[in-house]
């Protein structure tokens, strides 16, 4: 008898202990070699544990468990032999009928049984399963391709991506029901984190407003061209990552982190860029967007977001930045005062774009509006540098081709060439 111990894989270096969240498998159950079997919570990211060889699997550790890193969670009994697989039964080979009856047979023969009316059709994976609980997402409202019409973890993330009432999806209300829910380690660190914010730093916001105008009629010039040549789309998010990095460099403080006495000055800019996961919200990092166009930045946050959406985001990818935006504008919000992402000192929300009246020239125009608000670290950054910051990207975003292009040909920089 062979038996490997599992131990809990370290997921970062800052990292000391993660919680099982779900097992995958049952104790007893035959494995095989890199099949996922359970997800682990750090306070970072959720990631999933592969079983690192075939066999029969021991569980030693109970959903909810904080187990450290390098502990021994399961054991994987590798002498087992793997169950053999049950073949479909064959039909019996009948002897082809002549054309007339064979013509009358098809049209009096039962339609054949698919996906449909397979007794699996709606029934969740254990993952799947998790996340439909936790997002209150029914069976019915989604569509599963797995085997004989299973619903995989996939399909669900898939489904809420695409969007859908998920208030009404299993009956609420009309009860006097209290169920008590775990939060898991990632929820429970980020409210402390949050919390901590509030406490240690002298937070404050300032506000302004940008006319998203010149940008929306850049984009919907150079868009078509833009896509078919750099296979990603031409979005909001690159235009104001470049315009904070370029008023990152004139005003550092806002880039910078309190170190005991010290300020931490960068000579790079690490963006962080707020997206939401079935597991929450996710804050994935650009490195060195200062150094990028606004190609490789649309790329790379949808590289980030994919991952994020996925669950397969890994904490190096979540650590490190330096500022960080955030877009709440998504969701409908016309106004809002983001948290401080810490050891960061700025965060910079935007939000959504609504027609409202505003003078131009003199005269009344109805223009796309969106409000700015930047929350800051008082302590690190003086009004006067928060608000000319704020000011400096409003600039830059209401003349977008002089901040992206320069004087230079907007199809060669765009596209390139």
């Amino acid at each position: 008898m062979s038996v490997i111990e599992m131990k809990v894989p370290s997921p970062g270096e800052s990292i000391s202990e993660v919680e099982i969240a779900e097992w995958l498998v049952s104790d007893g159950d035959y494995v095989e070699k890199d099949q996922a079997i359970a997800e682990v919570d750090s306070d970072k990211a959720t990631l999933e544990l592969p079983a690192e060889v075939a066999g029969t699997i021991t569980l030693k550790a109970e959903e909810g468990d904080l187990v450290a890193v390098g502990q021994v969670v399961c054991l994987i009994d590798t002498s087992a032999e793997a169950p053999e697989k049950k073949e479909a039964p064959k039909a019996e080979k009948k002897a082809e009928p002549a054309k007339e009856e064979k013509k009358e047979a098809q049209k009096e023969e039962a339609p054949k049984a698919d996906v449909k009316d397979s007794y699996a059709k709606g029934t969740a994976s254990p993952a799947a399963s998790k996340i439909m609980k936790e997002n209150n997402v029914s069976a019915n409202q989604v569509s599963g391709t797995g085997k004989d019409g299973r619903i995989t973890k996939k399909d669900v993330v898939d489904a809420m991506a695409a969007g859908f009432d998920t208030s009404s999806a299993s009956g609420w209300g009309g009860t006097r029901d209290k169920t008590p829910k775990r939060m898991s380690m990632l929820r429970r660190k980020v409210a402390e984190r949050l919390v901590a914010v509030k406490s240690e730093t002298a937070m404050l916001t300032t506000f302004n407003e940008v006319d998203m105008k010149p940008i929306m009629d850049l984009r919907k010039k150079y868009k078509k061209a833009f896509g078919e040549h750099h296979d990603v789309n031409l979005g909001f998010m690159s235009f104001f990552t470049k315009a904070v990095t370029e008023a990152l460099n004139l005003f550092p403080a806002v880039n910078a982190q309190i170190d005991g006495q010290e300020m931490i000055m960068h000579d790079y800019a690490d963006i962080g860029i707020a997206v939401s996961s079935p597991k929450g919200l996710m804050v994935p990092v650009v490195r060195n967007a200062e150094q990028m166009t606004l190609a490789e930045i649309e790329k790379e946050i949808k590289r980030l977001a994919i991952k994020a959406r996925d669950g397969k985001i890994t904490p190096d990818e979540m650590t490190g930045g330096t500022f960080t935006i955030t877009n709440g504008g998504v969701f409908g919000s016309m106004m809002s005062t983001p948290i401080i992402n810490p050891p960061q000192s700025a965060i910079l929300g935007m939000h959504n774009i609504v027609e409202r009246p505003v003078a131009i020239d003199g005269k009344v125009e109805i223009r796309p509006m969106m409000y700015l608000a930047l929350s800051y670290d008082h302590r690190i950054i003086d009004g006067k540098e928060s608000v000319s910051f704020l000011v400096k990207v409003k600039e830059m975003l209401e003349n977008p081709e002089r901040m992206i292009f320069g004087g230079k040909d907007p199809y060669e920089v765009l596209l390139g060439l």
